[in-house]
């Protein structure tokens, strides 16, 4: 029953950004809402969303503790898979954003850098919506 609730409120809330936003970001803040949800169900406790870091060069969908694991996910969302799955819009240049926005967190929150782990959800807005998530998509220590 919560289900259904959260469900039909997140269609709401969709509905409310596709008349104000343009759909790129409507889409892409529909696919982080239904990741949020996804890796929760999954045991992952989700403390932040679209964390940016102070000088601006990268910005994490979603911050979660797996036990004692600090988690940076990167949310990708497309309408379909015409044009490939949507983890394959995640460069090496966007990784190397989120890396440099990650220690910064890791920093503010004392989080030893052994202690975190960089995963990828993927979502294609089907109808239902199809999520994947890649645990461990790329290392820590990327291009440093």
């Amino acid at each position: 029953m919560i289900r259904l609730l959260l469900s039909a409120a997140d269609s709401l809330r969709h509905r409310a950004r596709r008349r104000l936003w343009p759909p790129d970001h409507a889409s892409g803040r529909r696919g982080e809402d239904l990741a949020h949800r996804f890796v929760q169900q999954r045991g992952l406790r989700v403390v932040a969303r679209n964390y940016r870091s102070r000088s601006g060069r990268g910005e994490i969908d979603l911050v979660a503790w797996e036990r004692d694991i600090l988690v940076f996910i990167e949310v990708k969302a497309r309408s379909t898979e015409e044009f490939g799955a949507p983890d394959r819009a995640i460069d090496h240049d966007k990784r190397l954003a989120l890396v440099h926005a990650a220690r910064e967190y890791a920093r503010r929150a004392n989080v030893e850098w052994r202690s975190v782990r960089f995963d990828q959800v993927s979502v294609v807005l089907c109808d239902p919506p199809r999520l994947t998530h890649a645990r461990d998509a790329f290392p820590p220590g990327l291009g440093l």
